[in-house]
């Protein structure tokens, strides 16, 4: 991106407990006596959430500080959502991460992309707030049984589960010469492997993970993904208090699937 074209190069977020306390902060920060930063523009995604389900307040101001001139008309954006907002954005960085698409950007498999709008819809109804864009027609229990038949089709609970795991392991190898790490998920044993490869082998990364894909193609339940270590630090970096920690999201799917009643729905088209 050219940097001209950005409308922020600084940015902070803040985490709070409820949609409550998300409005009070942000009602605090719309106050024009509160400082001399001036709110330039802002986005209420809560009010009006993205189609792929994204859910936040955006605040943009135009930083003045007389002490550093220099600064002077600089961006920076203010980033305010819920907990559960967070462990949503958080999944959606985590599973992008791994499966090497840009799914926080609206890209990747519409499948992927359709469990996290589903799933977002589902927190909406528990958070009391405005509809995901495309869910507005299903009741609760609809859009309950459409995450569940998402989950199922996917396995997102027991990926997300194996994904933190080898990442914790990729963080710390990563410092040891490794660059690239070749993930396999077993789901019929409920395993991780992670095998690491210097730069030199990535050749030999690749070699393995075709073996595995082929395995895969058979009809082994293994799920194979090569990552290189550098964005798993960039990951780490954007999400310090919570890297790929999802237990969070993991809980509230599980919460959703248990209120699911009746046959889940048909997936929907895009």
């Amino acid at each position: 991106m050219n940097l001209a074209q950005m409308q922020d190069i600084g940015g902070l977020r803040a985490v709070l407990g409820s949609v409550a306390k998300v409005r009070k902060l942000e009602a605090l920060y719309r106050d024009p006596s509160a400082f001399k930063h001036e709110l330039v523009s802002s986005k209420d995604y809560i009010a009006n959430p993205k189609p792929d389900g994204y859910r936040s307040i955006h605040l943009v101001f135009k930083y003045k500080n007389e002490a550093c001139p220099d600064y002077d008309g600089l961006h920076l954006e203010l980033q305010l959502r819920t907990q559960l907002q967070h462990a949503w954005a958080t999944a959606v960085e985590t599973m992008g991460t791994f499966l090497g698409q840009a799914l926080k950007s609206g890209k990747g498999d519409d499948e992927w992309r359709q469990f996290f709008a589903v799933s977002s819809a589902a927190l909406t109804h528990f958070e009391k707030c405005p509809p995901v864009p495309d869910f507005q027609s299903l009741t609760p229990e609809e859009t309950y049984a459409a995450v569940r038949k998402a989950e199922s089709e996917l396995g997102v609970l027991s990926k997300l589960q194996g994904f933190a795991i080898a990442a914790s392991r990729i963080s710390t190898s990563s410092g040891s010469g490794f660059k690239y790490h070749l993930v396999v998920l077993d789901a019929e044993t409920k395993s991780v492997v992670i095998t690491p490869f210097s730069e030199a082998r990535l050749a030999e990364a690749n070699a393995e993970y075709a073996k595995i894909e082929k395995l895969s193609l058979e009809g082994k339940q293994l799920e194979a993904v090569l990552v290189s270590a550098g964005p798993i630090d960039a990951l780490k970096k954007a999400y310090p208090n919570y890297f790929l920690d999802t237990h969070q999201f993991v809980a509230q799917i599980n919460k959703i699937i248990g209120k699911a009643e009746g046959p889940a729905p048909r997936s929907r088209a895009r």
